[in-house]
């Protein structure tokens, strides 16, 4: 093993270092429902006097899909 690998090793077992996820964030309007395309748009609505968003009224979500898990359970030799 060279030492510019980018590897963890755990119990004298190599893991892998990334796995292979997907994520997909909502920012949306806890009342209204609104869902906005950034955190600008967001941060706008909470700041234009003409409404009476909140920041408490900003609600995120993150959704992480991973789409194969590496094998944690270590299996046979």
């Amino acid at each position: 093993m060279a030492i510019n690998d980018n590897i963890t090793v755990m119990a004298g077992k190599t893991t892998p270092t990334a796995v292979d996820v997907e994520t997909k964030s909502t920012i949306k309007h806890a009342t209204t429902g609104k869902v906005y395309a950034s955190e600008k748009e967001a941060e706008a609505d909470i700041n234009d006097p003409a409404t009476s968003t909140k920041n408490e009224d900003i609600k995120r979500d993150v959704a992480i899909s991973v789409n194969k898990l590496p094998d944690i359970l270590g299996g046979s030799t």
